[in-house]
């Protein structure tokens, strides 16, 4: 079965989320703001996206310049920082077959349900 870490609010999350509802495939939908996965599933699921933990954050966002930018954080600092603020963690993530990726790119989603 499909999961879908998902941010009802962004609309990359909700284009990609469109998408795997259109390929009729079992879906589950985490919404992962409300039901935040633990540093262990977290880390789980960068083992999964075969990332480390730095580019799964959303270095962009403003509570990570305020409270971690230019800070030398170790990896599981940075995991524990995105289980204290899921807000951080890029979105959405396709998990299918114990493997991940970050779908934005519809394309590459397509490529990872294939």
């Amino acid at each position: 079965m499909i999961q879908i870490y998902h941010n009802p609010r962004c609309g990359k999350s909700r284009s990609c989320l469109a998408f795997i509802d259109q390929s009729k495939e079992e879906y589950e939908i985490i919404p992962y703001l409300t039901d935040t996965p633990s540093f262990s599933e977290l880390k789980d699921l960068l083992a999964k996206l075969n990332l480390e933990p730095i580019q799964l954050v959303r270095i962009k966002e403003n509570i990570w310049i305020e409270n971690y930018k230019g800070k030398n954080l170790t990896s599981d600092e940075i995991v524990q920082a995105m289980v204290e603020n899921p807000i951080l963690i890029e979105r959405p993530i396709v998990v299918k077959d114990g493997k991940a990726i970050i779908g934005r790119d519809l394309n590459l989603v397509a490529n990872f349900l294939d």
